[in-house]
C-alpha cells in the first residue's frame, strides 16, 4: 500500500532540473516531523519550524491509497500521457524513501520512466533511481553522502556546524544549490544566498520558480 498526498503533472520548480516537465508524486509522511500545525517547532531536523509543504493525508489532487506498485505506476503514466517523451517522475514528500521501494521502482522503470527523488538524505537510496537530490536538515544525520544534487535551504535557524555550506561542499555531488528560506525574512535569506554563491562557486542559487510561475 502506498499513501500519496498528491500526484500531478507540472514543471520541476527547483534546482538543476528546473523547468522540466514532470509528474510529481508527493508521498505522505516524514521521519523528521508530523507535518501538522500543532507540531510546528517540534521534531528532529529543525525543519518543522519552516517547512512549507503539505504532506498530511491523501486528499490532494490525484492523491489516494494505491494497493499495488502497478496501480500507482499506472496513475503516473496516466498523468503523463499523451506526451511522446519518456516520463520523468519526481518522488517527493514528506520523505519519499519511507515508501518508495523496489516493486514501485521496477513498475515505473518497466513503463519507461526516469525516476528522481527529493529526499532529506536520512534514508538509504534503493537501486534504480536516476536522479538523487538531497536536502539536508539540521540535526538529521545523512545516510546519503553523494549524488546528483545537494540543495540546502539557507540559512536554517540554529543549523549545526556540519550543515555549513563549506563543509557540505566536501560531499561528492554534481550540483550544489543554496535555496533561500521562505517566510517573513525571505529578502534577507535571498541576500545571504546571493552573497554566498557569488563568493563560493560552484554553489548556485536555487529559486522556487513554481511559486513565481504560480503553478503547483
Amino acid at each position: 500500500m502506498y499513501a500519496v498526498k498528491e500526484l500531478f503533472l507540472t514543471l520541476q520548480g527547483e534546482g538543476a532540473q528546473a523547468g522540466r516537465a514532470a509528474v510529481f508524486v508527493r508521498f505522505t509522511g516524514c521521519n523528521l516531523w508530523s507535518g501538522r500545525a500543532a507540531d510546528r517547532g517540534r521534531g528532529t531536523g529543525g525543519c518543522a519550524a519552516w517547512c512549507d509543504t503539505d504532506f498530511v493525508g491523501t486528499d490532494g489532487a490525484g492523491g489516494g491509497k494505491f494497493a499495488t506498485a502497478d496501480a500507482l505506476a499506472d496513475a503516473v503514466i496516466a498523468a503523463w500521457a499523451p506526451r511522446a517523451a519518456a516520463p520523468y517522475v519526481v518522488c517527493t514528500g514528506g520523505e519519499p524513501l519511507l515508501q518508495l521501494d523496489a516493486p514501485l521502482i521496477a513498475a515505473l522503470r518497466a513503463r519507461g520512466a526516469t525516476i528522481a527523488i527529493e529526499t532529506n538524505g536520512t534514508q538509504a537510496v534503493p537501486a534504480g533511481i536516476d536522479w538523487v537530490c538531497v536536502s539536508p536538515k539540521a540535526g538529521a544525520p545523512l545516510a546519503i553522502t553523494g549524488g546528483d544534487e545537494l540543495k540546502l535551504v539557507y540559512p536554517q535557524p540554529a543549523a549545526p556546524a556540519e550543515l555549513a555550506p563549506e563543509r557540505l561542499r566536501a560531499l561528492p555531488f554534481t550540483h550544489y544549490f543554496l535555496q533561500p528560506l521562505d517566510g517573513p525574512d525571505r529578502d534577507a535569506a535571498i541576500a545571504a544566498c546571493v552573497a554566498y554563491c557569488r563568493d563560493h562557486p560552484p554553489w548556485r542559487v536555487s529559486l522556487q520558480t513554481h511559486k513565481l510561475l504560480r503553478i503547483p
